[in-house]
């Protein structure tokens, strides 16, 4: 069964940064696309940024571009979130999500707070 777990939130200081680790299991192919979501309480979900698989090119929403950046190992099918200058808006539930295995994961916390 296929599946994504999501590991690597945290309470970070403002400024700070995370990498967040998002991991499938269940023997997925190599070329299915993966993106990073979030949503804070209270908010619409808001798409991140999100990675092919065989070129691994990587396309960001615009707000997302600068700070965060959406990478993936195929070999350990692990795909990867490095935040820096992390703000308190921030904060928010991260997951991972591919349209084209079907699946999402359920999250990780990321806590932006001084």
């Amino acid at each position: 069964q296929l599946q994504l777990v999501e590991s690597g939130g945290a309470s970070v200081q403002p400024g700070g940064s995370l990498k967040l680790s998002c991991a499938a299991s269940g023997s997925p192919s190599d070329y299915y696309s993966i993106g990073w979501f979030r949503q804070a309480p209270g908010k619409e979900r808001e798409g991140i940024a999100c990675i092919s698989g065989r070129n691994q090119n990587t396309y960001y929403t615009d707000s997302m571009k600068g700070r965060f950046t959406i990478s993936r190992d195929n070999a350990k099918n692990t795909m990867y979130l490095q935040m820096n200058s992390l703000k308190p808006e921030d904060t928010a539930l991260y997951y991972c999500s591919s349209r084209a295995l079907g699946i999402s994961g359920k999250g990780t916390q990321v806590t932006v707070s001084s």
